[in-house]
């Protein structure tokens, strides 16, 4: 929350912990965090990221933070072109192998 603010909503299975940290902070903003403890809900978003968890499971460990983000942002932005949910101008034509490097600002010579 200190690097991205603080959300309107939270989504949370029932957990118990979870719910109490987020009360906590409640009481003292003075805009308060919707809470939606949905199973489902949440069973969405874990899903979503099951893909990274497969992939990084094998990798162990990360020695440094600045590699975590990298890989992570680069399984995310391939989930993403895989997914549809590239948006850039005249990518319903591309291949996917063409939308990465227009993404990584190169020009891809057929």
């Amino acid at each position: 929350m200190q690097a991205n603010d603080v959300p309107e909503k939270v989504t949370m299975d029932k957990s118990g912990a979870n719910k109490a940290a987020i009360d906590e902070i409640n009481a003292s903003n003075e805009i308060p965090i919707i809470v939606r403890q949905v199973k489902y809900l949440n069973n969405i978003v874990e899903q979503d990221h099951r893909a990274v968890k497969r992939v990084t499971t094998p990798m162990l460990n990360f020695k440094l933070f600045k590699t975590a983000k990298c890989v992570l942002a680069g399984i995310e932005l391939m989930h993403m072109i895989r997914k549809g949910q590239l948006m850039l101008e005249g990518c319903n034509e591309m291949s996917f192998s063409d939308k990465f490097y227009a993404l990584a600002g190169r020009i891809r010579l057929a």
